[in-house]
C-alpha cells in the first residue's frame, strides 16, 4: 500500500474514531437522560459552587431552561456527530483520489472537528466552567474532560490538516 494511501485511512479512521465518541455521547445522553441532565441542572442551578460567593445572581433556576441546554448540547452533539462520520465516509471513499480531491473531502472534517472543539471550549469551560462557577465544584466539574476533549480534537484537527502528499 503507498504511504499517501495509508495516512489518508489513518486519518479517515481517526474521523470515525471521533464520530463514534460522539455517537456513544449521544447515545448515553437519550438512554440516560437523568443523570446527565442533572449534571446541567447542578451547574445551572449553581447549587455545589462555594457558599456565599458573588456570581450567585448568574444562576439560572427554573428547570425549564435546564431542559433547554440540556435538549441544545445533545442536539449539538448529534449534529457534530453526523458531521464526523460524514467527514469518514467521505475521506476514506477519496483515499486514493488525486490531492485537491481529498483535500476537499477534508473540509468537512475540519468543520467537524473545529464544532467540537467550540462545544467543549465554549459550552463546558467558558459557560460552565467560569460564566456559572462550574470550578467551584467538588462534584458537577467537568472541566477535567472538556479539557481532555479540547485536546483530543485539537490533535486530530492539526494531524487532519497535516499534508499527506510527499
Amino acid at each position: 500500500m503507498h504511504f499517501t494511501t495509508t495516512v489518508r485511512i489513518a486519518k479517515s479512521v481517526l474521523m470515525a474514531a471521533m464520530a463514534f465518541f460522539f455517537a456513544l455521547v449521544v447515545f448515553n445522553n437519550i438512554t440516560d437522560f437523568q443523570s446527565n441532565y442533572q449534571f446541567v441542572h447542578h451547574v445551572l442551578d449553581m447549587d455545589t459552587t462555594f457558599p456565599g460567593n458573588k456570581g450567585m445572581w448568574r444562576a439560572l433556576h427554573p428547570a425549564w431552561t435546564h431542559l433547554v441546554f440540556y435538549l441544545g448540547i445533545i442536539t449539538y452533539e448529534a449534529l457534530n456527530m453526523m458531521l464526523c462520520w460524514w467527514a469518514a465516509a467521505a475521506m476514506f471513499r477519496a483515499r486514493n483520489a488525486t490531492p485537491q480531491v481529498f483535500t476537499q473531502t477534508k473540509v468537512v472534517g475540519v468543520v467537524a472537528l473545529t464544532a467540537g472543539i467550540l462545544l467543549w471550549l465554549v459550552a463546558f469551560l467558558e459557560v460552565g466552567a467560569e460564566w456559572f462557577l462550574m470550578w467551584q465544584s467538588k462534584i458537577w466539574n467537568g472541566q477535567e474532560a472538556a479539557f481532555r476533549m479540547v485536546t483530543i480534537e485539537g490533535i486530530l484537527l492539526i494531524i487532519l490538516l497535516l499534508p499527506e502528499d510527499r
